[in-house]
């Protein structure tokens, strides 16, 4: 485990199936979630989701969010965490508005343990063009979808719906295998997308990397890798006192700031130490710099309308504290945090910023027990 990469939503995975019954949100029914009267104004908007991540608004207003399935019957493989993950093609992009939701993509690739936790599958969802894009996670080294079925070479790459069903847009995994950009043993986890004038930016969970696609042929280069820091090992490796360990930067969302740079979140790998995430900001041809810190296992970032930073926490104390509660952070001026919400977050997979409201996929490592969230900000 030492030195591994770990990749986005695996620990959690494990957390939430031991801590989550499976199927189980706990942020409430429809109505007001448990902070109404002590917090913010909190409604269910879908419900019923498997392992729901990303979030991206359409023109029209209509929510769009990515399932990262409950993968399926197999094959089946040794996953991330240990243990065994089987393929299906259970992911899926859920589409809510008007009081409704339902599914205008199925059938896409997904994997997960036979009882439907760390799923890896559809991940984050844009819109360019005004047409749905969408990332699918892998969370392994890209050599191992040579042994899965057709739709299962899916997994890594950045596709787009259309009229005549899902297109392929470019192989993030792929160029992973190639260039690698942070040198490191070749493993890709596609999760953030991000639409641009020139095309799309990706965070590479997996990769600890940031890369452009852009150009007719959808090229893919690299505009930042993120660095390992040293952290203390964990008690239970039984390692010597004192003994420090790598631990990766795992790059999980990628939003434009009111400024034109990239802002980058990071969960952080194992030991996934509280407090050691930061936001990175990025501007191509210069070295990536942290703009804000002291965060936990970040899993995604949104600005709203004020060009004020949202920052989503998985796990607010630390993926391996056996706490699944996360965290939704108001980011101030000078960095300061303040906590809008964090009881009734259960492992937070996705958010989204529009109007003075917050919207957050909760419950996003449970198989059919997923929510979207409506958070009122002011």
């Amino acid at each position: 485990m030492v030195g591994s990469r770990k990749v986005v939503l695996a620990s959690s995975a494990i957390l939430v199936a031991l801590l989550v019954p499976a199927g189980a949100a706990q942020a409430g029914g429809t109505g007001h979630g448990p902070n109404h009267r002590h917090g913010p104004k909190v409604t269910v908007i879908a419900s019923g989701l498997d392992n729901p991540r990303g979030l991206a608004f359409a023109r029209d207003g209509s929510l769009y969010v990515a399932e990262a399935g409950a993968g399926g019957a197999g094959p089946c493989q040794p996953g991330p965490e240990g243990g065994e993950v089987c393929f299906g093609t259970s992911g899926a992009i859920t589409k809510i508005g008007h009081g409704h939701q339902y599914r205008v993509l199925a059938g896409l690739p997904s994997t997960a343990a036979p009882d439907g936790s760390q799923a890896i599958g559809p991940s984050d969802v844009t819109f360019k063009d005004g047409r749905l894009t969408f990332t699918v996670g892998l969370g392994a080294d890209p050599a191992v979808r040579a042994d899965l079925p057709a739709a299962g070479r899916n997994l890594g790459w950045l596709l787009q719906a259309g009229r005549h069903g899902v297109s392929r847009i470019a192989d993030i995994a792929g160029y992973e295998a190639v260039a690698n950009p942070d040198g490191g043993v070749p493993d890709s986890n596609p999760n953030s997308v991000l639409a641009t004038s020139s095309g799309y930016v990706v965070a590479d969970a997996g990769g600890n990397d940031l890369v452009k696609v852009s150009g007719r042929h959808h090229t893919v280069s690299t505009i930042a890798t993120f660095p390992s820091q040293m952290v203390d090992a964990p008690p239970f490796l039984g390692l010597p006192p004192g003994t420090q360990i790598p631990m990766e930067a795992v790059p999980t969302s990628v939003v434009r700031g009111p400024d034109g740079a990239y802002y980058v979140g990071q969960l952080t790998g194992f030991p996934f130490v509280p407090g050691k995430a930061s936001v990175w900001r990025v501007v191509p041809g210069h070295a990536p710099k942290i703009v804000a810190r002291g965060f936990t296992n970040i899993i995604d970032l949104g600005f709203d309308r004020r060009g004020t930073l949202y920052v989503l926490e998985i796990a607010k104390n630390g993926l391996l504290s056996e706490d699944p509660t996360g965290a939704l952070i108001k980011v101030g001026r000078h960095g300061e945090q303040h906590v809008v919400m964090s009881t009734g977050l259960i492992t937070p997979g996705g958010l989204a910023l529009r109007g003075d409201a917050a919207y957050v996929s909760n419950c996003g490592t449970c198989a059919g027990g997923g929510q979207v969230l409506r958070i009122s900000l002011r």
